[in-house]
């Protein structure tokens, strides 16, 4: 069985890094030791994981493209869009909660509102990765692309692990069982609000 594992950013340098582009991170975390191939609309590695195939996929077509790249890989890959998860930021969750959720709206996304709209439907999974929204009024575009501070990067690193888990879970045993084992570890505030680390890492 394959699944099309999607982590929004953007490409380039100066992308590298920022909240905008914690869809990337994650991926890279993910493949650890594997390298991406610049292939036709993003970079594209692949993973087994318990007899599942997970094409990562970052799209090269920058945010507000998403969509394409998307679009493109499902075909190819004839991967049915239940089996697709979307990894992207929110800036309407507190920093380090994170939501994994069978469809939603683009909650002012454009990577998503891009996505919705070039496959018609709004009904594919995704996770949600809060990056906060400490910005003054008129300062969110800087706030998204801008880069973490050391304790923001230290305590994102920790979060990355259980996206990783969300992952491997998502392919292995469903949405819905994902939901149930991972979204109350994934509401975890920042540590210094909360003790509980959240769940490990599946073996």
């Amino acid at each position: 069985m394959k699944y099309l594992i999607v982590g929004l950013g953007n490409i380039g340098e100066g992308y590298k890094d920022t909240r905008h582009n914690i869809g990337f991170t994650v991926l890279d975390a993910m493949a650890s030791n594997i390298s991406f191939t610049d292939r036709r609309y993003g970079a594209v590695c692949r993973v087994r994981y318990k007899g599942r195939e997970l094409i990562l996929l970052k799209p090269s077509t920058y945010m507000n493209l998403s969509g394409n790249a998307v679009s493109y890989w499902l075909k190819k890959e004839n991967i049915p869009v239940e089996n697709m998860l979307v990894i992207v930021d929110d800036i309407a969750l507190p920093l380090g909660s994170i939501r994994i959720r069978p469809k939603g709206s683009d909650g002012g996304h454009n990577g998503l509102a891009h996505i919705s709209t070039i496959l018609s439907t709004n009904e594919y999974p995704r996770i949600r990765i809060g990056i906060g929204s400490s910005f003054r009024e008129g300062a969110q575009v800087d706030f998204v692309l801008g880069i973490w501070n050391a304790e923001e990067k230290k305590f994102m690193e920790e979060r990355t692990n259980i996206v990783i888990g969300m992952i491997r879970s998502f392919a292995f045993a469903g949405i819905e069982l994902t939901m149930t084992a991972f979204n109350k570890a994934g509401k975890l505030t920042p540590p210094e609000k909360e003790s509980d680390p959240g769940k490990p890492l599946p073996k």
